[in-house]
């Protein structure tokens, strides 16, 4: 661009100051100053294309700072003060009212609300908060007001860490990028060559006035070789792509792993938390010996309020859910591995496993081990119950797939991709999960720390691994990965560990990040075609090939 310019802008200043060097040879002088002025004008437009394209892609960025508050309500010293958001340090108590945004991330003290943090994970429900949940800055507490201790201020938070991530993209370079700059480098020197080698014949076989013909060619074939594609379109796609991504809400780490995701052949999917919701639910009441499901329910529930265990607090929520009252809890006992004993009312309740009722002496009717053994099929966990020594049936409890699963699923499938499901459940457990999603392979009983191995082993047949996990316990297989990618909150490991980040929770958000990195990859690649078909053809042209035969010269 500056050499072709230039040598108009040099050609048009001799022919205005020294005419006679081309009058004389009976020409008239014309100037070009028309044609490096335009040519400039574009390569500045595109820069300003570049830059409005800079500013789309940060725009969601800037709404997201934009929202945080500048102040804070903190208590230091039994005081309560307002403070610049800059000022809260960590373990300051900070109050929240209703309608007021979160100033900094932190953990709830004390009270309840609903918060709503669409901006961030794009959920459009609020989220209900109390002691122990964790909130994240510049979210909008809607209902209640409550006390915070702040954890993670000024650029620690997870707001300052996804706008870092994001503009990191924005600035790297894909590897398809790099390999523009190297075409370029060695594409400039040669198309200076061409120019030079123009001007020699031209000067040397031309008609005259040869010094006239020699100059306006080679200044002919500067411009047409001008590299403007080459230059300009790779990082505005990639700007493009990443700025989409997060519009979407997909955090893109680098550009080079918006290359990278168009590449994949195999998705890994972890069953627990991505898959599944993460956290056991009550999914089957099977009533015996006269007992109804409520009744059965109720006296689980109540026998169960004790307890922490996972499995006995789905049964707990359930029972609130269906608007259950508690009955009195007299005793409790736990037995560890096995379950619990309680006494409800006044009557004796057993909770636990089918070993734990078979070492009480009770007896388990056929039509209940068949029961049982078809919960166990479907990798569900059975929980017996016994009333005064009597079986009064059995609940099956499973971590539930989420809503999208299945679609999710379907749609990485009729892209072409192979989906494997990578969980440390038992076979029978996995595969009864894999029946319901349509996943053929299935890797089960895989400990976190083998996670890595298994897709090692499946990049050692020549596959290209994305590997999709909640960014906890599969750390080392997102880094592992070609592509790793962390569903959920964007926790401070997945950000780490993941190259792509959905925010959002949702697992459709994978095929989404594939096919915007098939889309950007192939937005570039034709870039690439019409700026090297455009040089190859027209490089001739300008250079005079046409004139022997037809007298046509390309005007500059």
């Amino acid at each position: 661009i500056a050499v072709g310019t230039s040598a108009a802008y040099l050609y048009s200043t001799l022919a205005t100051f020294f005419p006679s060097l081309f009058s004389a040879q009976g020409l008239m002088a014309e100037v070009y100053f028309d044609t490096a002025g335009a040519i400039i004008v574009i390569i500045l437009l595109g820069r300003m294309l570049e830059a409005r394209a800079r500013g789309r892609t940060s725009e969601a960025i800037e709404k997201l700072m934009g929202l945080q508050p500048r102040m804070a309500r903190v208590v230091r010293d039994h005081v309560e003060m307002e403070l610049p958001v800059e000022e809260v340090r960590p373990g300051d108590v900070v109050l929240v009212r209703p309608g007021e945004r979160i100033p900094v991330d932190g953990l709830v003290l004390e009270g309840s609300s609903a918060v709503d943090e669409s901006m961030v994970t794009g959920e459009s429900l609020p989220v209900e908060k109390g002691p122990g949940d964790q909130v994240i800055g510049a979210t909008l507490n809607r209902t209640g007001a409550f006390s915070f201790e702040a954890t993670r201020v000024g650029r620690d938070t997870v707001l300052a860490q996804i706008v870092r991530m994001v503009e990191e993209a924005q600035g790297s370079k894909p590897p398809i990028a790099r390999l523009a700059d190297t075409i370029a480098s060695r594409f400039v020197p040669g198309v200076m060559g061409a120019g030079a080698i123009t001007f020699l014949v031209w000067w040397i076989w031309g008609p005259e006035p040869r010094l006239t013909y020699a100059l306006l060619n080679f200044v002919a074939v500067m411009i047409i070789a001008c590299p403007c594609a080459l230059g300009l379109a790779t990082p505005t796609s990639i700007m493009v792509g990443t700025g989409k991504g997060a519009e979407l809400g997909i955090l893109i780490r680098s550009g080079e792993s918006l290359e990278n995701a168009h590449r994949l052949d195999t998705i890994v999917l972890d069953k627990t938390g991505t898959l599944t919701r993460g956290e056991p639910s009550l999914t089957d009441l099977v009533p015996s010996g006269g007992w109804t499901e409520e009744e059965l329910l109720g006296l689980a529930a109540s026998g169960e309020r004790r307890s922490e265990h996972p499995l006995a607090q789905a049964v707990v929520r359930e029972a609130q859910a269906r608007g259950l009252e508690p009955e009195d809890l007299e005793e409790f006992q736990a037995l560890p591995g096995h379950g619990l004993a309680a006494k409800v009312h006044g009557r004796e309740v057993l909770l636990g496993n089918e070993e734990l009722l078979r070492d009480r002496g009770l007896v388990l009717e056929t039509p209940l081990l068949d029961a049982a053994g078809s919960l166990g099929s479907e990798g569900k966990t059975v929980v017996f119950v016994a009333v005064d020594g009597m079986v009064a049936g059995l609940m099956g409890v499973a971590d539930t797939l989420k809503e999208e699963s299945r679609q999710a699923v379907a749609e990485l499938q009729q892209m072409g991709l192979e989906v494997v499901m990578m969980t440390g459940d038992n076979p029978r457990a996995a595969q009864a999960v894999a029946r319901q999603l349509g996943i053929g392979r299935v890797l089960a009983q895989v400990l976190p720390q083998d996670k890595a191995l298994e897709v090692k082993k499946l990049q050692a047949e020549g596959r290209k691994v994305g590997m999709v996990g909640d960014g906890i316990n599969d750390a080392p297989a997102l880094a592992q990965a070609d592509v790793g990618i962390a569903i959920g909150t964007g926790t401070d490991v997945a950000m780490a560990s993941a190259d792509l980040i959905l925010m959002r929770g949702d697992l459709r958000g994978v095929a989404t990040a594939i096919s915007l990195s098939r889309a950007t990859i192939r937005n570039i690649r034709q870039n690439f075609f019409w700026a090297f078909a455009y040089n190859t053809i027209l490089i001739p042209v300008a250079a005079g090939a046409l004139f022997p035969f037809f007298g046509i010269l390309l005007n500059p």
